[in-house]
């Protein structure tokens, strides 16, 4: 498998975590799937000749922009409801599947060694366990000495899908966050200790950062930045680890086409194997777009991405859609779009 850092060097991921090709596609949201969506416009630019602009700004910018119609998709990782699709004339589809990954930063611990649930999160998250040697989370690893060291929250500053996940997942194993917090692109975060940062990318920088810390971001950023993790028990009471396998699990009963815009939860699934705080990223397009040929253009670029795609999905631990579904997309949704 390839390693990330070096991709992610060379297609040229900046601080600023935009891409600068002399695009014909614009495109611009979620920070989770930038990695992948980079890649695979280095590629499709090599195949075609055609570039693709990406501007990853976090979910909520990618809707701004795409209901301003400065671009030609938007991207999120919080799914827009299909009332509000209806009422912007647009369509949304899923793009990529990955997941978001408690980060932490401990001295003396592997990555992977230390465990969590679901509700032990939740409550350093809301500021109830505030060190990291408290008997609840030290019942869940016998055996290791942790340090008596303030737990430092580190969060998104901006709206983000990424947090939508995540919060979504924090209020399907707990009553206490679902009723405090709730879920969202953005909300209040009640730890006294915490810190923000904008886009993954800055959540994973400040990890790395500030001892005693505790975060969350897509996979692809944990292996760019040699992270430690968090193993995390999983809705059938097993500890799992974070990557393309445990992904898939939890995508495998997903019903797509259950929710209007495709917007399916993959949080907590079912299966011994399933990473339970997975998440699919969506496209957002409009049905009668003023730029009919950008659109089409953008179709052609998804299209040659789930044909061709998979591998470069897989070297950075995200999880292609398999072609039934990508079959479905084609059939269901981009018909709905004017060319």
């Amino acid at each position: 498998m390839l390693k990330v850092k070096s991709i992610l060097a060379t297609i040229g991921l900046g601080v600023a975590m935009s891409a600068t090709w002399a695009a014909d596609i614009t495109g611009a949201g979620a920070t989770f799937p930038f990695p992948i969506y980079a890649k695979w416009a280095e590629g499709y630019k090599a195949a075609t000749g055609t570039g693709m602009n990406y501007q990853s700004i976090g979910s909520s910018g990618g809707i701004r922009q795409i209901r301003a119609k400065t671009v030609t998709f938007g991207a999120t990782d919080a799914p827009v409801s299909g009332a509000d699709l209806d009422k912007d004339g647009m369509v949304q589809f899923p793009a990529i599947i990955g997941g978001t990954v408690p980060v932490i930063n401990l001295e003396g611990f592997k990555p992977g060694e230390l465990r969590v649930t679901g509700p032990v999160l939740a409550e350093m998250f809301m500021g109830k366990i505030s060190k990291w040697n408290d008997p609840k989370f030290a019942a869940l690893n016998p055996g290791k000495k942790l340090p008596d060291e303030i737990i430092t929250v580190v969060h998104r500053a901006d709206g983000s899908g990424t947090t939508f996940n995540w919060t979504d997942y924090l209020s399907a194993v707990s009553k206490d966050w679902a009723t405090a917090v709730g879920k969202g692109a953005a909300v209040k975060w009640p730890a006294p200790t915490s810190v923000g940062g904008k886009g993954n990318e800055g959540v994973a920088a400040n990890v790395n950062r500030v001892k005693g810390s505790i975060g969350y971001v897509e996979y692809a950023y944990v292996k760019k930045n040699n992270m430690n993790f968090l193993q995390v028990q999983n809705a059938d009471g097993k500890y799992v680890s974070p990557d393309d396998l445990t992904f898939a699990a939890a995508a495998a009963g997903a019903d797509w086409f259950s929710v209007p815009g495709m917007g399916v939860s993959m949080v907590n699934a079912k299966g011994a194997n399933s990473w339970p705080i997975s998440t699919a990223s969506f496209i957002l397009m409009y049905k009668a777009p003023a730029d009919k040929a950008a659109s089409a253009e953008a179709l052609k670029f998804f299209d040659w991405a789930f044909k061709n795609g998979k591998k470069m999905a897989a070297d950075l631990d995200y999880v292609a859609l398999p072609d039934n579904l990508t079959d479905q997309i084609r059939s269901k949704v981009w018909t709905q779009i004017q060319k």
